[in-house]
C-alpha cells in the first residue's frame, strides 16, 4: 500500500554521501497528489528537504530533468543551491510524444553547457511504456544525448527498462562518452559484467532491498566496488524499511547500509568509496 506521507530520516552515516538520481520538483510536488505542481527550485520547502538529506548523511544530490521544463528547473536548482548537480535530458518516453524533438533537444543541448550541470540524462531506452512505433524516436533522442554529452564533456545517466541490449549496441556505435552511469541499474549479474567491461557506473536504486530482487543484488555483487553508485529515484521506490513511503534523497542512506551489509563492508570506508565514485561519474560539486 502506497502511502503518500514522506518516510522519516534514518540515522546519520558515518561518511557522507550522494543521492545520485533525484526528482526533488516531483517529491515536492508531493507525487502522486499533484505532480504538475512544483514549488520554486529556491523554494524553502525544496530547501528543506535537501537539509534532511545532509542531516541524514547524504550531502550532495543530482537532481534529473526529464523534458525540457524539468531540466530547467533541475539547473535552476543547481545554480541556487551549492550541494546539487543537475542533469537534463529528454526522457525516452517523452522523445515519441514531442511535436518538435529537434527544439526540445537544442533546448537541452544549451542547458547542458551551463557549469552547473553535470550529466545529460536521464536519456535512454524503455520499452516497457513505449511499443514499437514510439522506439525510432527513442533511439534518435538517445544518439543525440550520446552527442551532446560527448561534446560538452558531460556524464551520460542512461534510463534503461528492457531494453539492455539496444541500449549497450547504441552505445558501442556511437562510441560511449567518458562517464557513464546506468541509473536505476536493473539488469542481473551478466548485464553488470558487460557495463563494468566498459567501464560504466552502475546506480543501485531502492529497489536493491526489495525481497524479490535476488537477480539486482547478485548484480550489486558482481559490479567492481569503484563502479557503484546508490541513488534514490525520489519520489519512486522507497527502500526497505520505509518502502510504500513517499521516497525523498535522505532514504539513500537507507540503501548505502543495506549494500555495505550485503557486500560485506565495512560501513565507513563503504561510504567513503561511494563517494568517490560520485565524484568519479560526476566531478566536484
Amino acid at each position: 500500500m502506497y502511502r503518500p506521507d514522506p518516510a522519516p530520516s534514518p540515522e546519520p552515516l558515518p561518511a557522507p554521501i550522494a543521492d545520485t538520481h533525484t526528482h526533488l520538483d516531483i517529491v515536492a510536488a508531493g507525487y502522486p497528489v499533484d505532480e504538475s505542481v512544483a514549488p520554486e527550485p529556491g523554494s524553502e520547502e525544496v530547501r528543506g528537504l535537501v537539509d534532511q538529506a545532509e542531516a541524514a548523511g547524504v550531502a550532495t544530490l543530482v537532481q534529473v530533468g526529464t523534458d525540457v521544463a524539468s531540466s530547467r528547473w533541475a539547473a535552476a536548482l543547481a545554480e541556487a543551491d551549492g550541494r546539487v548537480l543537475a542533469a537534463v535530458a529528454l526522457h525516452p518516453n517523452e522523445a515519441p510524444l514531442l511535436a518538435d524533438l529537434d527544439g526540445a533537444l537544442a533546448a537541452v543541448d544549451e542547458l547542458a553547457s551551463l557549469p552547473r550541470v553535470a550529466a545529460l540524462g536521464e536519456t535512454g531506452l524503455d520499452y516497457y511504456r513505449t511499443d514499437e512505433t514510439g522506439r525510432a524516436a527513442q533511439q534518435a533522442s538517445f544518439r543525440a544525448h550520446i552527442e551532446i554529452a560527448k561534446r560538452r564533456g558531460k556524464a551520460l545517466v542512461i534510463h534503461d527498462r528492457d531494453a539492455h541490449a539496444d541500449v549497450l549496441s547504441i552505445l558501442d556505435e556511437e562510441g560511449a562518452p567518458d562517464r557513464v552511469v546506468m541509473h536505476c541499474f536493473s539488469g542481473d549479474a551478466a548485464l553488470a559484467a558487460e557495463c563494468a567491461r566498459r567501464g560504466f557506473h552502475m546506480s543501485f536504486a531502492g529497489n536493491v532491498t526489495f525481497k524479490n530482487a535476488e537477480s539486482l543484488r547478485g548484480a550489486a555483487g558482481a559490479a567492481p566496488a569503484e563502479l557503484v553508485l546508490v541513488e534514490t529515484d525520489a519520489p519512486f521506490m522507497a527502500p526497505v524499511p520505509v518502502r510504500g513511503h513517499r521516497n525523498h534523497p535522505a532514504l539513500a542512506n537507507y540503501t548505502a547500509r543495506f549494500l555495505a551489509e550485503h557486500l560485506g563492508r565495512d560501513l565507513e570506508q563503504w561510504c567513503e568509496r561511494l563517494a568517490q565514485n560520485t565524484r568519479d561519474a560526476f566531478g566536484d560539486w
